[in-house]
């Protein structure tokens, strides 16, 4: 159903006779036909109109009896029955006029059944169009607004407008933003040094379009081509692709337009690394619109380009194909200020004539606190948000689950914490750079899914890269953790590619306690699964390491595994005995695992037990196949 004020709008094209809901205050506008010369105008208000079509109801067997105009019954009865002083007082002086106009009310109200109906002979009166025109008016006259509904529309979510979450590398705060919003309501954008207006907001891009074919013929008339049958008899359409111009919203007004068709659901602009731009020069103008009132929309509207306003007003991505509903909600949005004054804005923001962000548009960012060098934040811009510390967390939780997440990261057989690593590592970044911004957050690198586990790979050329090539370039790293023993000297980063010992060596300095292992290792293909397939076609594979292991020996037979791996030792210590023996420094978590008559010694760090149980298989003749899956 259309609304009022546009039905009022179209009906009074083709009319002598022309109703116009008011700009403002509930009235109606409505003329005589100037067939003098002169078009006199003239307003009555809706309370004033309501009245007079509840008249007409109660005396409903005199008016039924003129649905079709006559000008000297309407302007009789009109005196006697109708009893507001304005529509009485009409009705003898602009009698057509009136009619016109209530007619057109009411064939407003009874959408489509009287569609055929012209309102400047004929007028619908019978209880059931009196009565809806009388309730769907109400409707109309209980908004306060000319044109929809003029409540004041405030922010759906008791969320901040506009918000930067900050802080340290890999601290979750894309993973924040992003739990909070999704692709259907949001719009994401990145900031980088080559960021400008254009690129945010939109601008003039070529794009290929169909386009008329036509030529100028020798009279200097252009003519255009006409779909025709070419001479293989096929239909031409009589266009051609073309490079034309055509504006090309970018994210700004993308998540502008979509906050402003919906303005009960709340919609995100999401801008990723806003400090890598420069935010003066991409924001532009836009920048006062960042200042936000009591009621959530910008306090100030701002007049928009010539670009930008066609683009609005008259582009099927910008208002153009909103429903007459959409544009009603539009047209009725008042700006509310925090000084008590109200403005109605609305119209001009639908004719894209000025910029105005509503209420449900929330801008959120992130900010690398390593990054704030690239284009620092001037205090304008700063104080225009609420800003949001992400702290690292170095045993954090599951956001859903609420479980603790344990990540690992491995080192040749050995797995170590993550946070444990992380712990021992920020506070020598922090007291290298005397800052905490390059210290790297829990989620800086990503472990596997299934395993929980952070490659050697990963662990290399992301996390020892980013120390190296980032936060120690400028700085001489003395510390004894960074200190190659057997180079007798600080690190290089390129040791740990020169050097096979020097990973696990840099690793030892930390001192970090090694992990039991589960059932996984590191391949060439990524993890897999240590796998012991015995001659008769028993597989073992479940368990963890250790447990695969020391079945594997058991069924072996322990008493044949002593006989060729008695001097077998790891370090100083055997890796199969049938006395107990103390370990030195339990810290390794190396230790003896009795079993049956004998002690087997396990641990992280031991030996490559898929290495070990191959070579009992070629010592003693048994075929056995130990792999990684």
């Amino acid at each position: 159903m259309q609304s009022l004020l546009n039905f009022l709008h179209d009906e009074s094209i083709s009319s002598p006779f022309r109703a116009e809901l008011s700009n403002r205050g509930g009235y109606i506008t409505f003329s005589n036909s100037g067939r003098r010369g002169d078009t006199k105008y003239f307003q009555i208000g809706i309370d004033s109109i309501l009245t007079t079509l509840k008249d007409i109801l109660t005396n409903i067997e005199v008016f039924s009896r003129i649905q079709d105009y006559e000008e000297k019954p309407w302007r009789d009865n009109g005196s006697i029955y109708f009893s507001d002083p304005v529509a009485n007082a009409n009705s003898t002086v602009q009698t057509k006029p009136l009619f016109s106009t209530l007619s057109k009310i009411i064939k407003w109200a009874n959408q489509p059944t009287l569609n055929n109906l012209n309102t400047d002979n004929r007028i619908s009166i019978t209880p059931d169009t009196l009565e809806n025109t009388i309730t769907k008016l109400n409707v109309v006259a209980d908004s306060f607004a000319p044109h929809s509904n003029s409540k004041i529309v405030k922010p759906p979510l008791n969320e901040p407008l506009q918000i930067i979450y900050y802080g340290a590398p890999g601290t979750g705060k894309s993973f924040t933003i992003d739990d909070k919003t999704d692709d259907e309501n949001s719009v994401r954008t990145t900031f980088h040094p080559d960021s400008d207006y254009a690129s945010f907001v939109g601008a003039y891009k070529p794009t290929m379009e169909y386009d008329d074919i036509h030529y100028v013929n020798s009279d200097g008339v252009v003519r255009y081509t006409n779909p025709d049958k070419n001479r293989e008899g096929r239909v031409h359409p009589g266009t051609e692709k073309k490079i034309v111009y055509k504006y090309v919203p970018q994210a700004f007004l993308k998540a502008y337009v979509a906050a402003w068709s919906n303005l009960d659901t709340p919609y995100f602009l999401i801008i990723e690394e806003i400090n890598r731009g420069n935010c003066a020069q991409i924001f532009g103008d836009l920048f006062q619109l960042l200042d936000r009132n009591n009621a959530g929309s910008s306090s100030y509207a701002i007049h928009a380009d010539e670009d930008i306003s066609q683009f609005l007003s008259s582009d099927n991505k910008g208002f153009a194909a909103l429903s007459d509903e959409q544009k009603d909600a539009i047209r009725a949005f008042e700006l509310h200020k925090d000084n008590g004054k109200t403005q109605a804005v609305g119209q001009n923001i639908l004719d894209g004539k000025l910029l105005l962000l509503p209420p449900n548009l929330y801008i959120w960012a992130t900010m690398n606190t390593s990054d704030q060098s690239l284009f620092p934040i001037d205090s304008a811009f700063k104080r225009r948000w609420n800003w949001k510390y992400m702290p690292i967390e170095y045993n954090p939780l599951d956001k859903k689950t609420q479980q603790p997440i344990d990540w690992k990261f491995q080192i040749g057989d050995n797995l170590y914490s993550w946070g444990q690593f992380l712990g021992k590592i920020n506070p020598e970044i922090y007291t290298l750079t005397e800052s905490s911004d390059k210290q790297m957050g829990y989620f800086f690198a990503k472990a596997d899914n299934a395993t929980g586990i952070i490659s050697e790979d990963v662990f290399l050329n992301k996390v020892l890269f980013y120390l190296w090539t980032d936060v120690f370039k400028d700085f001489d790293v003395s510390s004894e953790l960074f200190k190659n023993k057997k180079a007798n000297r600080s690190f290089r980063f390129t040791d740990f590619f020169e050097d096979s010992e020097a990973l696990g060596n840099f690793i030892d300095n930390l001192d970090l306690n090694s992990i039991e292992p589960v059932n996984l290792a590191m391949t060439e293909d990524g993890i897999s699964r240590l796998s012991v397939k015995f001659p008769d076609g028993t597989i073992l594979n479940t368990g963890n390491m250790i447990d695969i292991y020391t079945r594997t020996l058991e069924r072996i037979g322990l008493d044949m595994v002593f006989s060729v791996l008695a001097d077998r030792k790891k370090g100083i210590y055997p890796l199969i005995t049938k006395e107990q023996i103390a370990i030195e420094n339990p810290g390794s978590k190396r230790r003896y695992k009795k079993v049956g008559d004998y002690y087997l010694l396990v641990g992280p760090d031991t030996y490559p037990y898929a290495g070990i149980i191959n070579e009992l298989s070629s010592l003693l003749s048994i075929d056995l196949n130990a792999e990684f899956e």
